[in-house]
């Protein structure tokens, strides 16, 4: 079953989403792992990180908001962080996300 998992539209203002990885349909293959792994692919949930930014990479990344606590969702989105292309935003962020159920 295929999962639509939207980012937040201040994700998207906030970061230079950039890099083949959205182009090839591979971060939406690991957004749609991280959620079978850990959450429910029906449920819906926002999740709101803290995280470290250097390298274009996020590191450091702790859960500061959960709609749907419990479900797993937390851990899903701390799965997807590792895989978020931020470009070259430093310093501490906010990254929200949004998992839409199917």
């Amino acid at each position: 079953m295929k999962k639509s998992v939207a980012l937040a539209g201040g994700i998207l203002a906030s970061f230079v989403i950039a890099g083949a990885s959205l182009a090839d349909g591979g971060f939406q293959e690991h957004m749609s792992a991280c959620v079978d792994k850990f959450a429910s692919a029906s449920d819906t949930a926002s999740v709101v990180l803290e995280c470290s930014a250097a390298g274009g990479k996020l590191s450091d990344c702790k859960v500061v908001e959960n709609s749907a606590a419990g479900k797993g969702f937390d851990k899903a989105a701390l799965c997807v962080a590792s895989f978020l292309p931020i470009g070259a935003k430093t310093g501490t962020i906010r990254v929200p996300l949004k998992f839409q159920g199917a």
